[in-house]
């Protein structure tokens, strides 16, 4: 009777185990399923996803898995660690764009998890922490939207939090593990180069004061995770080496300078002043920065700190202002504390309801309910003002098809913020999801042709096949590359007067343009048009550019 019984039950054990770990982690199959549904309804962006997945290929097609090409040349600006994720999946089951987007699904997950347990480390006596950091980090719409881009953030926030779990304390044990933390350090060297260290090293230097094993042991601490940093960077200049042996001494001088003084000393293309992310910060923090109890929260906060909200502190703040004091500046750029905010949100309300409960209603998410109500309406009065003349942006014009179901969806998300009164946290954090999904959804379904390029890469990739050259005048960050699958580089033109050197040595071939206004006569000797971004992408014979352009058609 006993080894029947235990029989019995121990192959539910298992199934158990799994239904438990499934039930303790809501937050992240509502992360996947939002996820699986934004990712797929669009294809690749440009020039974000388009440029990796670019590199990615050309990388592949040459069979050049040491040195990065884009356009036919080496591509010094990121390491190799996404592409050879990239490729692994390639190498299975070919070369496709699903893959690299399950690929960053699945590396926002892993986001998702190690936040979860970054909060347990921090905070054992307040499990609420854990459970609702992630829900906070998932719900972040610019987080959210930007890290389905096929690029190296999300990666990166990947190799960020596994570093400085390494270096927080566990029930068990107090001395960090710096074996991992060598390893984290140099995953992330792979994935994005240098600026890994400006994520990781500000808070391992100021260990000794969030971290009382670091106190204690300072000569440990320092010299531990000193080796541990020169271990992760040999990680990254054993590649550096093989790389450069491979691309020659052009790629080693662009490699190792364009990564190191030049990147850091001058913004190529991004300066912005010292204070700029200071107001990018709201729109990071999206929907959570009108809930107005965070905010009461976050002001509540007083010294002395304990441990776990010393960590953050040392964590966010010298990192926010090395990214403020660097010339260069993107907004994705602190997607790797984007974990490390939604941790001080979490940590803050669960202090703010210890310390003084607020039942208040005008702490409640009535202004992300407001804003949902009024992005409804503005969705429902479209039609109308496109009636009566005050809309005629053709863009905008599109969205009337639409408007009245998602303006709809809109205002019934509104609902359950004001009407429901229990768990305001998770209510702000489906809602932001369902609407982040949402807004996506109605952009695929209106903007996302000016923005699809697969067409116009599918005509070039025609246009190759037939021998004839193609030119690009302006930018070329490789947004048709893969796209078309392109097996020769697009010719890149600086300025009218090399398209028109360009034509007379082929008389055949397409130029890629992208002007501002086109007439009438231009566009009957285009073979391709289509808006984006404000302007006009057009294909033409070089002959009838250079003919339009001559006689004013166009604007450059």
């Amino acid at each position: 009777m006993t080894t029947s019984t235990s029989s019995s039950v121990s192959p539910s054990t298992p199934l158990r185990r799994l239904q438990a770990s499934v039930m303790a982690m809501p937050w992240l199959w509502c992360w996947l399923v939002a996820a699986l549904i934004a990712i797929f309804q669009h294809g690749p962006m440009p020039m974000y996803s388009t440029r990796t997945l670019s590199v990615a290929w050309e990388m592949w097609l040459r069979q050049s898995f040491l040195v990065p090409y884009l356009n036919g040349l080496p591509y010094s600006d990121k390491p190799p660690l996404l592409l050879w994720l990239i490729h692994l999946g390639w190498a299975v089951g070919g070369v496709g764009d699903v893959w690299p987007r399950l690929l960053e699904v699945l590396l926002g997950a892993v986001q998702l998890v190690l936040v979860h347990r970054l909060a347990q480390r921090l905070f054992p006596d307040r499990p609420i922490v854990a459970r609702t950091a992630p829900w906070i980090l998932a719900a972040y719409s610019f987080g959210f939207l930007f890290g389905l881009q096929v690029m190296y953030e999300v990666l990166l926030a990947d190799c960020v939090l596994a570093a400085l779990l390494c270096l927080v304390p566990t029930e068990k044990r107090e001395a960090p593990r710096f074996g991992w933390f060598a390893l984290a350090v140099g995953l992330g060297l792979l994935s994005k180069g240098p600026v890994m260290l400006l994520h990781v090293a500000l808070p391992w230097l100021l260990g000794p004061w969030w971290n009382r094993w670091a106190k204690q042991e300072r000569r440990r601490w320092y010299i531990g995770g000193a080796v541990a940093l020169v271990a992760g960077l040999l990680l990254l200049l054993a590649w550096v080496l093989l790389a450069t042996t491979t691309g020659g001494e052009t790629y080693r001088q662009k490699l190792v300078v364009h990564q190191t003084a030049g990147r850091v000393v001058d913004a190529f293309a991004h300066r912005e002043p010292f204070w700029w992310y200071l107001t990018v910060l709201p729109v990071l923090l999206f929907p959570f920065v009108l809930w107005p109890r965070v905010w009461v929260a976050l002001a509540s906060l007083r010294r002395p700190l304990e441990v776990g909200l010393r960590f953050l502190a040392a964590w966010l703040v010298p990192v926010f202002i090395g990214f403020s004091l660097v010339s260069g500046k993107q907004p994705y750029y602190l997607l790797p504390e984007f974990g490390g905010f939604a941790l001080l949100m979490a940590a803050s309300l669960a202090l703010l309801q210890e310390r003084r409960p607020v039942a208040s209603r005008w702490l409640g998410p009535w202004p992300l309910a407001l804003a949902c109500a009024v992005a409804g309406v503005a969705l429902l009065s479209m039609e109308s003002l496109v009636r009566s003349g005050h809309i005629s942006d053709h863009l905008l014009i599109g969205l009337t098809r639409y408007s009245m179901p998602f303006g709809i969806a809109f205002l019934l998300l509104s609902v359950p913020l004001l009407v429901l009164r229990k768990g305001e946290l998770y209510r702000v954090a489906i809602v932001g999801l369902i609407a982040v999904v949402t807004a996506n959804g109605l952009f695929t379904l209106t903007l996302w042709p000016a923005y699809d390029f697969t067409p116009v890469a599918r005509m070039l990739a025609h246009a190759e096949a037939g021998g004839r050259p193609v030119a690009n005048l302006e930018s070329n960050d490789g947004q048709y590359t893969f796209l078309g699958r392109l097996t020769e580089p697009v010719t890149q033109l600086h300025s009218v007067n090399e398209v028109r050197q360009w034509a007379q040595a082929h008389p055949q071939g397409l130029v890629i343009t992208y002007p501002r206004r086109l007439s009438a006569a231009a566009r009957a000797n285009a073979v391709y048009i289509q808006p984006f971004r404000g302007i006009w992408l057009a294909v033409w014979p070089v002959s009838a550019f250079v003919d339009a352009q001559s006689r004013g058609q166009l604007d450059e």
